[in-house]
Parts: structure tokens; sequence; C-alpha cells
């Protein structure tokens, strides 16, 4: 075994990142969606998984019931719409830290729509979980309430630290 400092630049590098974990999420018993098991696993809490397809399901028979559209067709469209386009990343450079927008990827862009819209769904208060849920997903189709407020906000704070783009 060599010891680290002869290992070339590259290898060194390669050693240094950090691994990539991927998990393999169950598609959903009613629709067989990737989205939607996801989407479960996100809202799950303490392993009841039959509790979170009751919710889940339960606020697209709202929705379906409210807009005559499919739940599905309207939950899909709430995640692009609350999908941000760039995030902030911390970055430390010469004793002080910025904040540098970089451009999301893949995975991490419907990570965060949904875990926005369950953070902004669980916010609000005096219904059920299904109604709430409902009532977020309904407000992103129309490109407003929380989970959209903080796509916005994410949007704005990468438009201003825009200078620091160069650091990335």
């Amino acid at each position: 075994m060599r010891p680290y400092f002869e290992i070339s630049g590259e290898l060194f590098k390669k050693m240094r990142k950090k691994r990539v974990y991927r998990k393999n999420w169950k598609t959903d018993p009613r629709y067989d969606s990737l989205l939607v098991g996801r989407f479960i696993g996100y809202l799950m809490k303490d392993g009841k998984r039959s509790a979170a397809e009751q919710i889940v399901y339960d606020s697209f028979d709202i929705i379906h019931e409210r807009t005559k559209k499919g739940g599905l067709n309207m939950f899909e469209q709430a995640i692009k719409n609350v999908s941000p386009l760039m995030q902030l990343k911390s970055r430390r450079v010469g004793g002080s830290n910025y904040q540098i927008p970089v451009p999301v990827m893949g995975d991490r862009r419907t990570t965060l729509a949904m875990r926005w819209i369950l953070d902004a769904a669980r916010a609000r208060k005096g219904k059920r979980m299904a109604e709430k849920l409902a009532d977020e997903l309904l407000d992103a189709t129309q490109k407003t309430g929380a989970a959209i407020r903080k796509r916005e906000e994410t949007h704005r704070m990468a438009e201003a630290n825009k200078a620091f783009a160069h650091f990335a």
C-alpha cells in the first residue's frame, strides 16, 4: 500500500469525494408511479406506510372532486411548478463563506419540491393532513402557496448572489 502523498492528484481527489448511495424507491400500489411512491416515502413517519398512502390517496380524491381533473396529473404539475432551477451552496474562500448559486440537477429538484410541499402542508392549521396536502397541491398547480413562495425565495437569493458565481 502506497502512502497517500504518492498517489496522483486525480486519484487523491476521487478518494476525498463523498460516496453517493442510491435509494431504491417502491412504486405506489394504486398508480404504479415511482414519483408518488417517493412522495409517500417522504410523507411516511415511523414506518407507517399504509397511513401515508391513505393520506396521499385521500388528497388525490379531494383534488379530483374539486377540479374534475385527475389527482395524479395535478400532483405531477405541482411538483413541476415547485421544482427549483437554482440553489445556494456555501463555499469557504479565503477565510470567509460565500453563498454560491449553482443549478439544481435531476433527482435533487424533485426531492426539494416534495420536501417544500410537505413542509408547507404540515405548516397549515385546522384541517386533517389529506385536506391540507390537497390545498397545497392545488395552490402549487396555480403557482401560489407557501411551497411556490419558498421556490421564489430561493431563486431570489441565487439571483442576489450571482456575483459570487465565479467561485463555483
